[in-house]
């Protein structure tokens, strides 16, 4: 006869809790308390502002691998390594916004149909653009995010927000900056075989 299988959980090896479900603990657009220097209100700004260059960003960089994939014609390769690179940049600022986001007692937006609300960013077609497009895209893109973060930046800064004024220059605008120049002379259109 075999024993009968317990369902109480034991030292060391129970059962999972599975499908559990409760009220939301922080709900988005609220601050929690951290003792950091600096105001709520100041915070709570600094928290709507940098959620805003961090859905844009979520979305330049699903648009970097979209277009990543994408990629067609003579300079496939280049552009397909260049992309991707950008994409990993970008995802990085991802990270580094949400984590500033938290530190600051707010609640970074993360689920991607949220992203989709917050976003300035025109959605693309879902097939396929040609190369010129897709690269305008991210251009476009870009220039969005640079604006607003520029933007940002100054505004946080006045209210003695230095480490997401930080965050912004350092960060987003510099690797925005280098990232434009990159994709801005794949549209120069330069002979490769004649003078």
């Amino acid at each position: 006869m075999e024993p009968a299988l317990s369902t109480t959980s034991s030292a060391g090896g129970g059962q999972p809790l599975l499908h559990q479900k409760g009220a939301e603990t922080q709900s988005f657009g609220t601050l929690k308390q951290l003792p950091i220097g600096l105001g709520h209100d100041t915070r709570k700004y600094a928290c709507q502002r940098l959620n805003r260059v961090l859905a844009d960003t979520h979305i330049l960089y699903a648009l970097y691998k979209k277009h990543h994939w994408l990629m067609r014609g003579a300079t496939f390769y280049s552009l397909h390594l260049m992309l991707d690179k950008h994409a990993q940049e970008q995802l990085a600022l991802v990270d580094a916004l949400a984590e500033r986001i938290q530190s600051l007692g707010g609640v970074a937006v993360a689920d991607p149909r949220h992203v989709a609300e917050l976003t300035s960013v025109p959605r693309p077609p879902d097939g396929v653009e040609p190369v010129p497009v897709m690269l305008s895209r991210l251009l476009d893109a870009h220039e969005r995010i640079l604006i607003d973060a520029r933007d940002a930046a100054a505004r946080v800064s006045a209210e003695g927000d230095e480490g997401s004024n930080d965050l912004l220059v350092s960060e987003v605008v510099r690797t925005g900056e280098t990232q434009v120049w990159f994709l801005a002379e794949h549209l120069v259109d330069t002979p490769l075989v004649r003078a």
